[in-house]
């Protein structure tokens, strides 16, 4: 079983849209939509904003569909100059920018007492989706690596500055490492799949709308191509 976990509602109204054998589950205010996509046994939902949102949405993916794979898609600011506006990125791994335990000695981004911060996703699905991405969305650049997570929105250039130096992501937004958090828990290969909407130095302005647009359109080919490449 699949699990997805999108963020905009009109990228998950797709996505179900193309689903087969639907059935809807509510949990935690949240609606699990079981079927098919794909050929493939899958769950799609929207999870909502922040990180507590994420991880309990994964959670329930992980309780009751018992997924073996989670894919999560949406939107992120960049923090890499070579990557454009509709972009694509794909995480080797992820983790929370805005925890801090230092005047316990922990550096920022470390969880006290935990064996691990910094979660790694699935090369399998890292290699697939990079594929598939190329494959269906030729019209754009896709790149792989970190992504930081926060229940902040990130636009001072100060703190963008502090989350590079720190941790070399390519990308922040609010959700991510709290899934992939909550994957690592529970032993469940993840991956990481954001449209960036703005460039790193501010210097491009977006026009939301045709952005939003485009960013659905993206990650609803690249979700189902992917979707059909997993072996069962």
């Amino acid at each position: 079983m699949l699990g997805i976990i999108g963020a905009m509602e009109e990228e998950v109204s797709r996505l179900t849209s193309a689903m087969e054998e639907v059935r809807i589950v509510r949990r935690a205010s949240m609606e699990f939509y079981e079927g098919k996509l794909s050929g493939r046994d899958a769950v799609v939902v929207r999870s909502g904003i922040g990180k507590v949102n994420a991880g309990i949405c994964a959670q329930i993916l992980a309780d009751l569909f018992r997924v073996d794979r989670i894919i999560n898609t949406g939107i992120a600011g960049s923090l890499n100059s070579a990557i454009d506006i509709g972009d694509i990125v794909l995480s080797t791994d992820a983790l929370q920018h805005d925890v801090d335990a230092g005047a316990f000695g922990y550096a920022p981004g470390v969880i006290p007492r935990m064996e691990a911060s910094v979660f790694q996703a699935d090369p399998l699905m890292l290699e697939l989706a990079e594929r598939a991405c190329r494959k269906v969305n030729p019209e754009i650049h896709v790149f792989t690596g970190r992504v930081v997570s926060g229940d902040q929105f990130i636009a001072d250039s100060k703190k963008k500055d502090f989350l590079i130096n720190q941790f070399t992501p390519l990308c922040t937004e609010m959700e991510g490492a709290a899934i992939a958090q909550a994957a690592y828990l529970n032993g469940i290969p993840f991956l990481i799949i954001r449209a960036i909407s703005d460039k790193a130095d501010n210097s491009a302005q977006v026009d939301y709308p045709v952005f939003e647009a485009a960013a659905i359109e993206h990650s609803v080919r690249l979700v189902t191509e992917l979707a059909a490449a997993f072996e069962d």
